[in-house]
């Protein structure tokens, strides 16, 4: 990960990128759970062992795994994410020194690892290293969780952003909901494995708060007004 200056402690980030030549990095349910056990089982201090995981839970669901896996010494603190089929975001919390180079750097290489064995790809995966903001106060970090959380509408919804107001809410509000490859359902309906990935605890409370349809598109027009 290439940047001009280090992350900081403390300080919460931005993070994103997409696959090379805008290709596909998530083309089916288990590529998207894949990454998603790997920002679970990847924020540690120790090492991580896949196989040794998957051998452990054999013949059970990818959600015993979340409910029963629970990493310690975690380098970041997870907000939020939203994982689309040629690209993904995340807002990540950094809690030790290289923790968000640390962390990345085992999902990235873990889910790597997977796609290139599955689909007897080679070459690069992702588009460059990844890109980061540091996101400086609340105003924009309101606006961050509602992008990243409004994202898969375009899957559902193209060209939404040009015309909010023409948006049929019980529409978008039943596809955000029924889209599982984000934390959006975490904040906004309640408990499932999943959230295990979140440092849901540890949220900002205008986050766990106001968190649905009508307050994130506020949220994201007052960015962009």
């Amino acid at each position: 990960m290439r940047r001009d200056a280090p992350f900081v402690d403390g300080e919460t980030y931005h993070l994103f990128n997409r696959g090379a030549h805008k290709q596909k990095i998530f083309t089916k349910e288990n590529d998207y759970t894949r990454f998603l056990l790997l920002l679970h089982l990847a924020n540690t201090e120790e090492g991580l062992d896949l196989r040794e995981t998957f051998r452990k839970y054999k013949g059970q669901t990818f959600a015993t795994i979340f409910k029963e896996e629970q990493p310690t010494k975690s380098l970041v603190d997870v907000f939020a994410y939203a994982l689309m089929p040629n690209h993904f975001h995340l807002v990540l919390k950094q809690k030790k020194e290289g923790g968000i180079t640390a962390f990345t750097r085992k999902v990235l290489t873990g889910y790597s690892m997977y796609f290139n064995l599955l689909y007897d790809h080679s070459g690069i995966l992702s588009q460059g290293a990844i890109k980061s903001k540091v996101i400086l106060n609340e105003a924009y970090f309101r606006y961050i969780f509602a992008y990243i959380h409004l994202n898969p509408l375009s899957l559902t919804h193209p060209g939404w952003e040009k015309n909010k107001t023409e948006l049929e809410e019980k529409s978008a509000r039943k596809s955000l909901h029924n889209y599982k490859y984000s934390s959006f359902y975490d904040y906004s309906l309640g408990t499932r494995p999943e959230r295990a990935i979140l440092s849901y605890t540890e949220a900002p409370n205008f986050l766990k708060d106001q968190n649905d349809l009508d307050k994130l598109l506020q949220w994201h027009s007052e960015e962009n007004s």
